[in-house]
């Protein structure tokens, strides 16, 4: 350090401090602008880049946000249609319900009418049966009491009493 300071001359260093003064005017001259303007266009470009960044994010955000939502709403769409289905399933069923109950009520009633008329026909050819067998054993009743005049006589007598008194 002794022989920096026994050596120092004040021209080197004058003629040094001219030469770092001219340097510095010239790089301010010369390449200071330029420098700055590339830093300011990077400092631009980072910035620009952080914005669409940004950008970028919030539209990710929305089109998650409204992926959700629609998904919401095609899950709405497709319980609304669930429910409808089920609905109209049920429906369809208690048509069919009543559908059946109604042909089987019209069933029934016309089996009791064709039972009900298959009945009077049986009775109506009962009455025939039993009449004509009443009118068979009538006239042979008849035929054996009016056989002989005395019976024929005593049953006209009978009947004439017997108008008399009503």
């Amino acid at each position: 350090m002794e022989k920096l300071i026994n050596d120092f001359s004040f021209g080197l260093f004058f003629w040094q401090a001219i030469i770092l003064l001219v340097l510095i005017l010239l790089l301010v001259k010369f390449a200071w602008k330029p420098i700055m303007e590339s830093i300011t266009a990077r400092e631009e470009g980072i910035k620009d880049a952080l914005l669409s960044a940004e950008n970028a994010k919030k539209e990710m955000q929305d089109l998650q946000a409204n992926n959700e939502r629609i998904l919401q709403e095609a899950r709405l769409e497709r319980d609304t249609m669930l429910k409808e289905a089920r609905e109209i399933k049920e429906k369809m069923i208690a048509d069919a319900k009543e559908e059946a109950q109604v042909q089987g009520q019209k069933m029934i009633e016309q089996a009791k009418a064709s039972i009900e008329g298959e009945k009077n026909a049986a009775m109506a050819e009962l009455k025939s049966h039993v009449s004509s067998l009443s009118l068979e054993i009538a006239e042979k009743l008849l035929k054996d009491e009016l056989s002989n005049k005395e019976s024929q006589v005593k049953l006209v007598e009978k009947m004439l009493g017997d108008v008399k008194l009503n």
